[in-house]
């Protein structure tokens, strides 16, 4: 069940993440609840995890899985630049995150 929250929790990180960069400091309403519903659910989910997972472990897959969604959004978007590089190294950090699950 942790694993399962971790994941949804880096998700959550993601939507938080891009939230925030169209909160435009925080000036729009709907982002701005939108940023902090999903921070205070993904720092929990976060949280929760860690209480079966090692630390590092659990926060080096959060971080992974929210990164990795955050540039994967962007560029499909159209707000970030893609490129066969960042879709590379993109694909590299999901296929640690994935061997992070595989040494636990």
């Amino acid at each position: 069940m942790s694993w399962f929250v971790l994941v949804v929790a880096g998700a959550l990180e993601a939507v938080w993440a891009v939230a925030l960069g169209r909160s435009e400091g925080f000036t729009r309403p709907t982002p701005s609840i939108v940023f902090l519903v999903a921070l205070a659910a993904s720092m929990g989910g976060l949280g929760y995890a860690m209480r079966t997972l090692p630390i590092g472990t659990a926060y080096a897959v959060w971080v992974g899985i929210g990164a990795s969604l955050t540039v994967a959004f962007g560029m499909l978007t159209g707000d970030e630049p893609a490129s066969l590089v960042k879709v590379l190294l993109i694909v590299g950090l999901v296929g640690c995150v994935i061997g992070l699950k595989l040494a636990h």
